[in-house]
């Protein structure tokens, strides 16, 4: 079983990973049938070649990702964290848009099993170009 500690830590090593499109960061903290979901856009991947084409399609569509200004809710005798953030997507133009999010992870042997993503506005994780 993590600890708080260690549950925290290991989202912000995801989301650090993400903003800097670290595909292999990133995928050291999914396990290999990690179950990614956009619950708000109907969107779901299973596994790591799903998820990283999402990933690649995300950091190609946009000139910058960033996640910020964390609040954590760890529940590791659970082996689940939920955590409320703020998103900036720089567009490739120099605009940003910016988001309110959700995400409720649960936890397996040290790394993420599933990701359900509740996601303010447009879907910026989309399947398909």
């Amino acid at each position: 079983m993590m600890t708080k500690d260690e549950q925290i830590e290991l989202v912000k090593r995801y989301f650090a990973s993400v903003d800097d499109e670290d595909l292999n960061g990133v995928l050291s903290t999914l396990a290999g049938d990690c179950a990614f979901s956009v619950e708000t856009h109907n969107v779901r991947l299973e596994g790591h070649e799903a998820i990283s084409g999402m990933l690649k399609r995300l950091w190609a569509n946009h000139e910058a990702v960033r996640h910020f200004d964390f609040v954590f809710i760890p529940d590791p005798e659970a082996g689940r964290i939920a955590v409320r953030f703020r998103v900036e997507n720089t567009e490739h133009d120099g605009s940003v848009t910016r988001k309110s999010n959700c995400n409720f992870f649960e936890t397996r042997a040290g790394q993420f099993s599933a990701i359900a993503v509740y996601m303010a506005g447009a879907n910026t994780l989309q399947q398909s170009d």
